[in-house]
């Protein structure tokens, strides 16, 4: 791997956590790569063949039903790792995985992440460590949906969102929000149209800014807070 490209590989904080002498196994294999919003990545059912260690962007993990409905269960952002649970193994995604916002990421073929997970201890903790984050996600996320309003949950997920885009600016069309709610598009353009009668963000052509975001913690539910503790906890 490129110095350059070294060093952008270590923007991942899974990555950087790494021992160096152990992320020099990983580097040779790893290549950086762009990937466009809306992508998908895996589909549920099969077979994981590469890992994702995003730089920056987001990542959505999506539950998908017999009736082909699916609803966000989880995200991953420079913070994380999709696939990484092929590292000990072949493993079967449970899981859609689909790039929910812009994202450069290292990727490692599944083959050889496994090869070098076999000889290294702090990678296959890694991989079961995060495995943990990413159920404890699952775990809040499901809570959330069955529990709070529509309104809390839009902002903490337009906060989570907004933490992953490191700024105030997040490019997502309404269609987009409703599958990772969901919801209907009408119940988004209701929650998203008072929100921005409140001054707090402001929302045009798929393209919303937080102007307030004092006010949209305060909107939102306590879950947002829970993930951010459960992610350094367990991270």
């Amino acid at each position: 791997m490129p110095p350059s490209n070294v060093g952008l590989a270590l923007d991942n904080k899974l990555l950087a956590s790494l021992p160096r002498d152990h992320f020099d196994r990983l580097s040779p294999y790893l290549t950086t790569v762009s990937l466009p919003q809306g992508e998908v990545l895996t589909e549920s059912g099969e077979e994981v063949d590469q890992i994702y260690f995003p730089h920056y962007g987001m990542l959505s993990l999506l539950a998908v039903m017999r009736d082909g409905k699916a609803i966000e269960t989880a995200t991953v952002g420079r913070e994380g790792v999709v696939g990484a649970m092929a590292g000990l193994g072949l493993y079967k995604s449970l899981v859609r995985v689909v790039v929910q916002m812009p994202v450069v990421c290292s990727r490692i073929p599944a083959p050889q992440f496994r090869t070098v997970a076999a000889g290294s201890d702090p990678i296959r903790h890694l991989c079961i460590r995060y495995n943990e984050v990413l159920l404890s996600q699952a775990r809040v996320t499901a809570a959330c949906n069955a529990l709070h309003s529509i309104e809390a949950r839009f902002c903490r997920w337009l906060l989570q969102s907004a933490d992953r885009a490191a700024g105030d600016t997040v490019n997502l069309t309404q269609e987009f929000l409703a599958e990772m709610l969901g919801v209907r598009r009408t119940s988004v353009t209701e929650v998203a149209s008072k929100i921005q009668g409140a001054g707090v963000i402001a929302y045009s052509r798929g393209v919303i800014k937080i102007l307030d975001r004092a006010a949209l913690l305060r909107t939102s539910c306590e879950c947002y807070q829970t993930l951010l503790d459960q992610s350094a906890i367990l991270g």
